[in-house]
């Protein structure tokens, strides 16, 4: 039986000072904005995109961010711009195979790259990519590069690079990797790393933090333990490394993103039990120790992305 399908999340590009967590489970088109200081706000009145999950988001333009992708049920391509106050924008028609399960970062200190996913439903990923320029604008697909795959995740390293983490490669029987793609300042992906010393696992979320490094956080891990808290942290070259023990609740499809220029936050996601969904979340200091749980403002939700901006 194949997973629950998540939208995976996105990272904060250096020197943004606030972030955004938008649509999701339901799915909704709420969204909640982030501080400086990560306190994570209530609901904004419902954006005008069309309300979707399983979908990615990054930044560009240095201080502005992009929804895209996701499904409504059906899987769809479209953007949602964010502007460097955080409104949300109407939606824009799509550009490229439309899809879900799919990761998204910065590159290039101000443009971005959404990747991977899955076009069918789930049973099978892709290694599509669709760089974001530096205006906002999706190009058409690129074939990509790597192990095909969905429920991955992204972030920025390095100031200027980019970092694709994780994911299930197929959905019947479920095939978890810990495959890593590094993404150049030029938006190139590179053919796939060597499986890191970190647990194999989907359903995770990336952001960066530090100025130049970023983490990788929480996902699911079939068929046991299930939910975890595990984070692997990724150095300013792009190597990721072991396991580090989980801080907070154990949950999947969250979304994280950086703040206050060198700060991230893991959000929301699926916790199991009763009830399912989280609104909590939890900080990333600027030297990428992960804190506990933070009481939540907002919907309770999974299947979230989430960007920076300013």
């Amino acid at each position: 039986m194949f997973p629950i399908i998540p939208a995976n999340s996105a990272t904060g590009a250096s020197g943004n000072s606030e972030g955004i967590f938008g649509f999701g489970y339901g799915p909704v088109d709420v969204s909640n904005l982030v501080s400086n200081t990560g306190v994570v706000a209530s609901d904004q009145a419902a954006t005008t995109g069309t309300a979707r999950k399983q979908l990615g988001a990054c930044e560009y333009g240095g201080d502005k961010g992009i929804f895209g992708f996701g499904t409504v049920p059906t899987r769809v391509s479209m953007t949602n711009l964010v502007s460097n106050t955080g409104v949300v924008a109407s939606d824009t028609a799509g550009v490229g195979a439309a899809r879900q399960a799919l990761g998204a970062c910065g590159y290039g200190e101000d443009k971005g790259i959404f990747g991977y996913g899955t076009t069918d439903g789930g049973y099978y990923g892709v290694s599509t990519t669709n760089l974001v320029s530096n205006t906002g604008v999706v190009a058409s697909d690129d074939a990509g590069a790597g192990q095909t795959r969905y429920l991955v995740a992204a972030c920025e390293y390095g100031g200027d690079k980019g970092i694709f983490g994780f994911g299930n490669s197929s959905g019947d029987p479920v095939v978890m990797t810990a495959i890593t793609n590094l993404v150049s300042n030029t938006g190139v992906v590179a053919s796939d790393q060597a499986a890191t010393t970190g647990t194999a696992r989907y359903g995770i979320a990336a952001c960066g933090y530090g100025e130049d490094k970023g983490i990788f956080g929480y996902g699911h891990v079939h068929p046991s333990p299930g939910r975890v808290s595990t984070t692997n942290l990724v150095s300013n070259t792009g190597v990721v490394s072991s396991d580090v023990a989980g801080v907070g609740t154990a949950r999947y499809l969250p979304a994280a993103t950086q703040y206050g220029g060198d700060k991230g936050i893991f959000g929301f996601g699926d916790k199991g039990g009763s009830p399912y969904f989280a609104d909590f979340s939890n900080l990333v200091s600027n030297t990428g120790v992960v804190a506990s749980d933070v009481a939540g403002t907002g919907t309770a939700r999974s299947e979230l992305a989430a960007c920076s901006f300013n």
